[in-house]
């Protein structure tokens, strides 16, 4: 009799909890969006249900994402239902709706850290991305997740409009209190694919990125992550490697030797615990450590990946993540194509199979923004 196989649990699930939103960022994951809920969003019956299915096999970090999540008026239920399950809770957001009010129901809902975007180091920057006074709203919001002591991150999205400002970014989220600043590199995907010509960056860019980033997260105190950038663990190795050959004895970037298991609690119980909240082991999570739950239920490798694995409302969650043909297929490294099934690094990177999907039409392509030549020809 044939058995499902099963694959350990995902360690972030990330949930968008509705396509509505209060604004049009040029590039957003979505392509349609609304400003309220969309009649195609999970039910709040619904909405338990995904957490029962969630906990009934794994004990992720549940990241509440959109759209804009806040425009659920049953939002703070959901939260203190999945910290009730026992969950580590976070929250994506734009921050712009954040009062006094809300950010004190977002603490008492049990959600553990709040992520507000950030697309620019100043109010021009952002705003041409995001709409004129969302800057300042979001530092409001800021504000007030500090008066009620909820940790906070900032996530940007590099884009050419923003690449310049790496630096001032940092200085703005030490300057703010943030916990963590989280980049996140712009995938031509939805939204994305009709901006990405104009503003994704090159493999050239890529790399001085991220190679500023190892230097940086050895140096400042503050939690700092490459997101869609999984050839940051290629970028790590080879450092390290360089580094021994010449004798230096320089510490290790936190995120890439972190090991904490996410659906595990934080050390010492605090809320705001890095380690927890930025677990990582390796480059591309896609359908291995992670997964994405669109506002209609449908289960994806990712947020940026539009390739479905199943539908929760159709069947059960750990039905879907350890019997899916797709996820299967992205847990196999060695059915990588191009450079990416050459490379040395293919075991700690894996490319971004999003990028490479949306570059070509194949999810298991090369990485199109990687500017590595792997060693092995072919």
């Amino acid at each position: 009799m044939n058995q499902t196989q099963s694959y350990p649990p995902p360690r972030l699930i990330f949930w968008e909890t509705t396509a509505g939103c209060n604004l049009t960022c040029s590039h957003c994951r979505r392509i349609t969006i609304a400003d309220k809920l969309t009649p195609q969003d999970l039910n709040t019956e619904e909405s338990y249900q995904l957490i029962d299915q969630i906990t009934d096999f794994a004990r992720p970090i549940l990241i509440l994402s959109g759209g804009e999540p806040l425009i659920r008026e049953d939002i703070f239920e959901i939260a203190h239902y999945a910290a009730e399950a026992g969950l580590i809770v976070a929250l994506a957001t734009n921050g712009t709706i954040i009062d006094d009010q809300m950010a004190q129901r977002i603490k008492d809902s049990g959600i553990r850290r709040v992520s507000v975007s950030f697309d620019g180091a100043d109010a021009s920057t952002h705003d041409a991305l995001r709409g004129e006074g969302s800057f300042q709203r979001a530092l409001q919001g800021i504000h007030r997740l500090k008066e009620v002591k909820l940790p906070y991150q900032i996530n940007t999205t590099i884009t050419q409009h923003n690449a310049h400002q790496v630096k001032q970014t940092l200085r703005l989220a030490k300057r703010i209190g943030a916990v963590a600043l989280h980049f996140f590199l712009l995938v031509p995907v939805g939204c994305g694919a009709e901006i990405a010509d104009d503003q994704q960056i090159s493999p050239e860019t890529y790399e001085d990125v991220l190679n500023w980033l190892y230097k940086a997260e050895k140096t400042e105190d503050i939690e700092l992550k490459a997101t869609c950038a999984p050839h940051y663990f290629r970028v790590v190795n080879q450092r390290r490697a360089e580094e021994r050959k010449q004798g230096l004895n320089e510490k290790t970037p936190p995120s890439y030797h972190r090991q904490t298991h996410a659906g595990g609690s934080p050390s010492a119980g605090h809320p705001g615990n890095r380690h927890a909240m930025n677990a990582m082991t390796k480059g591309c999570l896609a359908g291995t450590g992670v997964c994405f739950v669109s506002h209609q239920g449908e289960v994806f490798p990712c947020g940026y990946l539009p390739l479905g694995a199943g539908n929760i409302r159709e069947q059960p969650l750990e039905q879907i993540w350890n019997a899916s043909p797709l996820f299967a297929q992205l847990r196999d490294p060695d059915l990588l194509e191009g450079k990416c099934g050459r490379c040395e690094f293919k075991r700690v990177c894996g490319g971004c199979r999003a990028r490479a999907y949306g570059a070509t039409g194949n999810f298991l392509g090369e990485e199109p923004f990687c500017s590595y030549i792997p060693r092995k020809k072919a």
